[in-house]
């Protein structure tokens, strides 16, 4: 029964989530080409939350806890786990003071309203995975942006979503990467619960009723053996992410 409804729900949930990015490709383009860096990026933040509000059509609720002391004066590198798109809007809302840029595909970076027109021009990094040289380039200069500038990376390390919510391996070069060109970063590990959900029966139709929960854990600096806090951080992470179906 559950499922029946829906399919209804989920062709409005459509309808509205692209009509939002369709209206916000032209506000972005202003708001940077005329306004510039601090419009776009406040425009981006509006974007999110009502791409939020769109999925509240399928009764997807958001919880973010974050009793952390983070600071707005020196970069972070958010790691956190990765169960589907959903994960995105709610980190770029919740943190938005910190100026979230993301590590993405390359296929991300064109052909989608809005979302690809951030990443190309929002200071994100597209990289290819089958050109290890150019992702890593990539990250290179998304970790000396964020160090020159003090924002925030955000980057999800097990490379592909989970489908069930259940956490895959680290992949520790990224990470690597991240770290040993922004050496003033503070990690900020973040686990994520239930955004699997709202694709549990694939891309159509869409979940319905999904509590998604996010929860901010202490940082941690970036010193020390890189494997170690590596390990540290994943643990951290995987912690925090519940598996039940």
């Amino acid at each position: 029964m559950i499922k029946l409804l829906s399919y209804p729900l989920t062709v409005i949930f459509f309808l509205l989530f692209g009509l939002v990015l369709v209206i916000f490709h032209p506000i972005q383009w202003i708001c940077l080409n005329v306004f510039g860096y601090n419009a776009h990026k406040r425009s981006v933040s509006v974007l999110n939350w009502f791409l939020m509000r769109c999925t509240n059509v399928l009764g997807t609720r958001y919880s973010f806890k974050n009793r952390q002391d983070i600071p707005v004066d020196r970069p972070l590198i958010i790691v956190t786990n990765h169960q589907s798109m959903y994960d995105i809007p709610p980190i770029i809302w919740y943190m938005r003071k910190y100026h979230p840029k993301f590590v993405s595909k390359i296929e991300l970076g064109k052909g989608i309203p809005s979302v690809s027109f951030n990443l190309r021009h929002g200071g994100s990094a597209l990289i290819d995975r089958k050109d290890p040289k150019q992702s890593i380039a990539e990250l290179q200069k998304l970790a000396n942006y964020i160090e020159e500038n003090n924002r925030s990376a955000v980057i999800f390390p097990e490379g592909t979503r989970s489908r069930n919510g259940v956490p895959k391996p680290f992949r520790t070069t990224g990470i690597k990467v991240m770290m040993k060109n922004a050496p003033s970063a503070l990690i900020v590990p973040i686990s994520i619960n239930n955004s699997w959900k709202l694709l549990r029966y694939g891309k159509f139709p869409m979940g319905l009723g999904s509590h998604v929960t996010f929860e901010v854990h202490p940082p941690m600096e970036n010193n020390g053996n890189a494997d170690d806090l590596i390990s540290k951080i994943e643990s951290k992470i995987v912690s925090g992410v519940k598996t039940e179906q």
